[in-house]
């Protein structure tokens, strides 16, 4: 009898459009491999979902992205509901989900990230937390959501307060012009190197999902010795915040600096974007592993974890 798996897809953050057009790739994914997969539309209304995993599946496979759904708050329910899940425990996921955070186990371990400070949205508004150009991001949320980069000479405010749906506090890191690359990780293997390039000024919300001219460049032309840097830098934050399955690490390189110095830590997604031209499955695929057989080993590796879990490294 085949596995029965449930796909959670919707959720209530604003990525719950990206995961509802993701989820039905997964979808297809999972009933080619041959599991009996009911796919689920979560919402805010956890009894509700408690109701619709009744009776249990073998396994859920986690297709939530952000807030609610990849920050540990669902993974607790699972925990709770003694269900195994595919991507990481309930620690993990929020530190993983909290730039701030993951920022500071990465630069305890050594790895260089930008100058970022945590500040309120009046502050950020004035601009008195740091001299242009900076970065603009939400503490806790993906697919580039709120991130605005401001340079010296724009006009654009640093944020839409009017807009703003993530809080009263707001990170803003230095800008580094530089390469954004990225290194999809799977059970604590870094898998290859992406260089994303796209035709506006970052990796934004269009780029990701509308732009036909964004490329994801696999393998990377970067330096051997680069490469070597950012996959094992990818490989220790992975297995310092205790990541489970497949995450992704996202990194600038700035080549004017030395080596040792060139590569800057962004942060980690414990729940990446998956569909089959995503870096978290192309990566795999470019070294044999195709969509199918990746989807089936998440489902093939998904487990509980536990509610009381070992602390990440370097969180003290």
């Amino acid at each position: 009898m085949s596995k029965k798996v449930a796909l959670l897809v919707g959720g209530w953050s604003a990525e719950r459009g990206v995961s509802l057009f993701k989820g039905e790739e997964v979808f297809e994914a999972l009933v080619e491999a041959g599991y009996d997969a009911t796919m689920i539309d979560v919402t805010k209304d956890i009894s509700k979902l408690i109701s619709d995993l009744n009776p249990k599946p073998d396994v859920v496979f986690n297709n939530l992205y952000g807030r609610g759904g990849e920050d540990g708050v669902i993974q607790g329910v699972l925990e709770a509901l003694d269900i195994p899940y595919t991507h990481s425990n309930v620690l993990a996921s929020a530190i993983g989900m909290d730039k701030p955070t993951a920022k500071k186990i990465a630069q305890s371990m050594g790895l260089h990230c930008a100058k970022g400070k945590v500040a309120s949205k009046e502050a950020v508004l004035a601009e008195e937390v740091m001299p242009r150009p900076y970065v603009v991001k939400p503490l806790n949320e993906g697919s580039s959501f709120g991130v605005r980069i401001i340079f010296d000479d724009d006009n654009q405010q640093p944020m839409d307060a009017s807009e703003w749906q993530f809080g009263d506090e707001v990170l803003v890191e230095e800008y580094i012009e530089g390469r954004e690359i990225h290194v999809a990780v799977l059970d604590g293997v870094p898998q290859n190197v992406t260089e994303i390039i796209v035709p506006g000024r970052f990796f934004d919300y269009d780029a990701k999902y509308d732009s036909k001219e964004t490329q994801l460049v696999t393998p990377a032309d970067i330096p051997s010795d680069i490469r070597a840097i950012v996959m094992q830098n990818a490989a220790d934050i992975f297995k310092a915040i205790g990541a489970h399955g497949l995450a992704r690490c996202d990194f600038i390189y700035d080549a004017s600096k030395p080596k040792q110095n060139a590569v800057h830590f962004l942060e980690i997604n414990t729940l990446p974007g998956l569909t089959p031209g995503s870096v978290a499955a192309l990566q795999p695929e470019s070294i044999g592993m195709s969509f199918i057989q990746l989807c089936s080993h998440l489902v093939e590796t998904a487990k509980c974890h536990g509610l009381i879990e070992k602390s990440a490294k370097n969180l003290a």
